[in-house]
């Protein structure tokens, strides 16, 4: 696990969602996707996606048939009302002519040019993630245990770590269970290594 490609993921969505970017990338590694799937499920991001070198289309876009396909498909419930509600059936509707577009983002074969393509997000003009900081560093590695957690969650301060103090403040963890929240950890009596705190 490298702590100097973590420094730079923080510091990179930082400043993205400084400069308001509504999409950005950053390298894939499994300590990455963890993350970015961590900073997902408690609402910092809005969507995650792996790609390649350029920008996946948008979801609207990606789900918008032609308008040829369209009238070719008005026309066949028009004839065949019954094709609307055949959701299951062995043969392939015409109805299911967005799956196919939604699913089929190209990967590139080689690992190196696979990107992560993060969607940021914003309330109020605002960014939602507007801080990102790195708590371990590559010289100095920060293990705490659940009590030292359940310290911190409380905004007290334990072992060289101030206590989460921010409205809708987060801090990363990586246990034996994974890549998890400090509060998660707490609850599941977990220690590990705190990797970066998210407010």
């Amino acid at each position: 696990m490298s702590l100097v490609n973590l420094a730079h993921v923080c510091s990179h969505l930082q400043n993205a969602s400084k400069a308001r970017l509504g999409l950005t990338s950053i390298p894939v590694s499994k300590l990455h996707v963890n993350l970015v799937l961590g900073l997902q499920r408690e609402g910092f991001l809005s969507s995650v996606t792996l790609g390649g070198v350029s920008p996946p289309k948008p979801f609207i876009l990606q789900s918008q048939p032609d308008p040829e396909e369209l009238e070719h498909m008005a026309q066949k419930l028009k004839d065949e009302p019954w094709q609307a509600f055949n959701v299951g059936g062995g043969e392939k509707t015409e109805l299911a002519l967005g799956r196919e577009k939604i699913d089929s983002v190209s990967v590139p074969q080689n690992p190196a040019r696979r990107r992560l393509w993060l969607g940021l997000k914003y309330w109020n003009n605002e960014p939602v993630l507007k801080n990102m900081k790195l708590v371990s560093k590559p010289t100095r590695r920060i293990w705490l245990t659940s009590q030292d957690l359940g310290k911190i969650t409380r905004t007290r301060e334990s072992s060289y770590v101030k206590g989460l103090t921010h409205p809708g403040e987060c801090m990363f963890l990586t246990t034996d269970r994974g890549i998890l929240e400090a509060r998660e950890c707490v609850e599941r009596q977990l220690g590990g290594m705190a990797l970066c705190r998210v407010w």
